[in-house]
């Protein structure tokens, strides 16, 4: 079993071990459209997500990711639109919960590595789930290949693994 030790801006002190296979043993009921690599290329949350936390995470995944290691910028997203709220909005919803203070994405890398907590998996794969609503307002709404329909919300099924271009 290998540990993962992280010690970034935001978190110091945590660790965790990683039990199953990179990329491999998801829940049945957890198929997401990209892995988290493929969505830092394609990019998301204005390319100012894990900059300070790179040493965690395959080196791989940040050689062509697209990142503004300044300030959020929405030009970096794949639909250049301003796509996230601030981490505190996140806090005071409710939507961070257990060792991964950044949220959803930061849940999903995690996990993708192999880590496993079983209770906030289940909830992290319920909310993911329940996201998948705004593909089908997207399919619903859009024209094949109008990539300029419903943008902010094509940018948000991008960041959470759905495939908002279809």
């Amino acid at each position: 079993m290998t540990m993962i030790y992280v010690n970034d801006k935001i978190q110091q002190g945590y660790s965790y071990e990683l039990s199953a296979p990179k990329g491999h043993d998801f829940a049945p009921d957890f198929k997401p459209e990209f892995t988290p690599q493929q969505m830092l290329e394609m990019g998301v949350f204005e390319g100012h997500y894990l900059n300070d936390c790179q040493s965690e995470f395959p080196s791989v995944w940040f050689e062509n990711a697209r990142l503004s290691l300044d300030k959020p910028d929405e030009q970096v997203n794949y639909f250049h639109i301003k796509s996230r709220q601030p981490l505190q909005e996140w806090q005071r919803k409710g939507w961070i919960i257990g060792p991964d203070v950044r949220g959803w994405f930061q849940w999903y890398c995690r996990y993708y590595m192999g880590r496993r907590l079983p209770k906030i998996d289940a909830w992290q794969i319920k909310r993911w789930k329940a996201f998948k609503r705004h593909k089908a307002q997207v399919e619903q709404n859009c024209i094949i290949g109008d990539l300029s329909c419903r943008p902010r919300q094509r940018q948000a099924l991008l960041q959470w693994a759905y495939n908002p271009i279809f």
